[in-house]
Parts: structure tokens; sequence; C-alpha cells
């Protein structure tokens, strides 16, 4: 398997993605190149076999990549850092990470090469220092959050990570039939009259789609990654290895057909409202038959960029705090502390007691 990572021509230091700027940039010198130019770059590179697996056993001498990302039962692999010669412990679905010892950023490219290469994808628009900004301003406007959620080394856990996604698109050819109704009522003297009119109702097109995220990674958290949709898929780029420089990645391990029923449901039953509310005009609508004969259908594999956060509480509940990096869209489950929220009743138990006890001074 190929570990990558890309130097910088002036200083020979780690070349970086840079959100605010759209470029890749140096951490040592400072020096930033745009996608062209490291296009024509030649990244440091290693053809890495697999130390280990983490059950100690050798890894196997076939560097056949589609046989090896085919081995799911390899929970966690052992690889060899290119820039400092520490070896990376991951899962069987990371193509993107930082060397322990080093912090230098490290592209697994042969997780994301052939059947695995990903078409597209949305680059982080927002960078760390932003991301961090932004989770202080979210967290410290919640009250009763526990201190150790926001302190410095839980900021450290911050995240960016691309997951990947399947975009699904399609277009369809759809009919409706329905029985439609208009009702008058008017008053004549001391009578009420109510008139009905029966007019049978026809709709039928085109209808295209596009855009559905489905996620395509299992240990994805669902909330986690669907929470901040969506995306703006005008702002997507082909895929490059330099894009995750500086970044976490996962590889999927949910194929196209996993959710290709979920897909055609989803956009069938949109796709059925659209046709219902054009139905309009009249007092009542009930619908006979709604039909869509299967279109065009276009498949999208795509890493989306995501700043999330988890925090293990002392009852052992997991909570997470996850951002859209492009959007700054947020969504999470944050942890109460309940000593704070106990203190705070209390205040207020003693403040309402006291209130009482003076009107009743008051009264008597």
């Amino acid at each position: 398997m190929s570990v990558i990572s890309f130097k910088c021509p002036n200083c020979d230091g780690e070349l970086i993605f840079d959100p605010a700027s759209g470029a890749y940039k140096c951490e040592y010198c400072g020096s930033k190149f745009t996608q062209e130019e490291l296009d024509a770059m030649k990244p440091a590179e290693e053809q890495e076999k697999p130390a280990s697996s983490m059950d100690g056993s050798q890894a196997s001498e076939n560097t056949d990549v589609t046989q090896e990302e085919k081995k799911t039962e390899e929970e966690a692999v052992i690889y060899t850092c290119p820039s400092c010669g520490a070896q990376i412990v991951t899962d069987a679905t990371t193509a993107a990470t930082f060397c322990y010892y080093c912090h230098n950023p490290v592209v697994l490219s042969g997780r994301l090469s052939g059947n695995y290469m990903p078409n597209k994808v949305i680059p982080f628009a927002i960078d760390r220092k932003e991301a961090e900004k932004r989770f202080m301003e979210y967290v410290g406007r919640k009250k009763f959050i526990p201190k150790a959620f926001f302190n410095k080394k839980q900021i450290d856990k911050l995240s960016g990570v691309y997951f990947p996604f399947w975009i699904y698109d399609t277009r369809m050819n759809g009919n409706l039939s329905a029985e439609a109704t208009r009702i008058r009522v008017w008053r004549s003297g001391d009578e009420e009259y109510t008139e009905t009119k029966f007019y049978e109702v026809e709709r039928g097109g085109d209808v295209s789609l596009s855009n559905l995220e489905l996620n395509a990674l299992q240990k994805a958290n669902k909330e986690l990654v669907e929470g901040v949709l969506p995306y703006q898929f005008d702002k997507m780029k082909d895929f490059s290895m330099g894009y995750l420089s500086g970044f976490q990645a996962e590889k999927r391990d949910i194929e196209k057909e996993g959710v290709a029923e979920e897909a055609r449901r989803e956009t069938k039953d949109y796709a059925t409202r659209l046709l219902r509310e054009s139905v309009s005009g009249y007092d009542g609508v009930k619908v006979h038959n709604c039909g869509f004969s299967n279109g065009s259908e276009n498949w999208n594999y795509v890493l989306l960029p995501i700043w999330t956060i988890t925090y293990r509480a002392n009852n052992g509940k997991m909570y997470y705090y996850s951002m859209n990096g492009q959007t700054g869209k947020v969504c999470g489950e944050l942890p109460v502390d309940y000593k704070k929220l106990t203190l705070v009743s209390g205040i207020i138990s003693a403040a309402v007691l006291v209130l009482g006890l003076l009107g009743g001074l008051l009264i008597w």
C-alpha cells in the first residue's frame, strides 16, 4: 500500500490543505501552492506493506490492493510513517491520518485507489482556528455544560474528518390520477345550499432529483454525519489526494447496492409529493394512482468534510458535536452537569420561598 505525504519543495516540510485560502500551505516556511502546482509535484511515497495486524500475526506478502481492501476481518493495521519511520496504527477504513510522533499528515493512498477512488470531494472551507472559535461560541451559549467538555484538552480532540458518502441523481417519468372536488356553499333565505363538483385530474411529467446524500460508512454515527447535511454541491471538486493532507479521512465500506433501495424509495416518495402538490385550486384531492418508471441514475462516491468532537461522560455515555466543514451547520448532543443544574434549581427554589414568605408578611 502507498503511504504518501506531500513535501514543500522549498524546505522539505509537510504540505497541508489550507481551507482559508484554498491552497496548500507549508507549516514550516509558510509557502503556498495551488492545486495545479501540487499536481505537478511528486509526493513522498513508500510502497509500505503492513507491519502486522493488531493480533501480532505477520501480514500477507500479497500486495494486491483489491484483496487487501476486502480483508474486513483486519480491525487495525500498522504502517510506517514516511517522515520519521514511526509506526502508525489505523483501522480498516482509515484513509488519512497523522503520525502520533512527528505529527505529520499521512495519506494511505492504497485505501482510496481502484474501485475505492472517490469521484469527487468537497474540500474543507472552515479551518481549524475558525472551527475552534465556532465550537466555543456554540457551547458558550449552552448552560449546564460540564467544564471538561470545553477545556483545552477537549478542544484538542476537535478533528477534521472526510466522511464517505454516495451521492445519487435520478431522472424519472411519473403519472398521477386523482379525484378532486370543489365545494360551494351559499344561503337563500332560511335555506343553506351546498354544491359539490367532482373532477378527474391527471398529472404527468419528468422529475429530476440530484445530490441525495447517503452515508457510506458503517461505523459512522448516523446523527453525527447526517445532522450537518446538506452541502453546497456547486463547490464540489474532482478528487485529489492533496485535499486529505492535514485531515483525517475514512474509506467507504458500504457499497451503492447497500443504499440503492433507500435512495430509490426516498426519491420516488419526494417525486410523488411534487406531483401531488401540483394539483392545486381544489377543496379536496383523493389520489387513485401514482407511479414512476425507472429512469436514468447517476452515482458518485464523494468525501464530505466534518469537524467533530466526541466526549465520554462519567456515566459512560458518548456525546458528540459535529459541524459541516463547508457551511458551518452544527448538530450534537451535549452533556449536562447535573451538579450545576441542581445548584441553580436550589437557588431558584430558595428565591421562590423567600418571595412567598415576604408575600405572606405583606398580606398579614
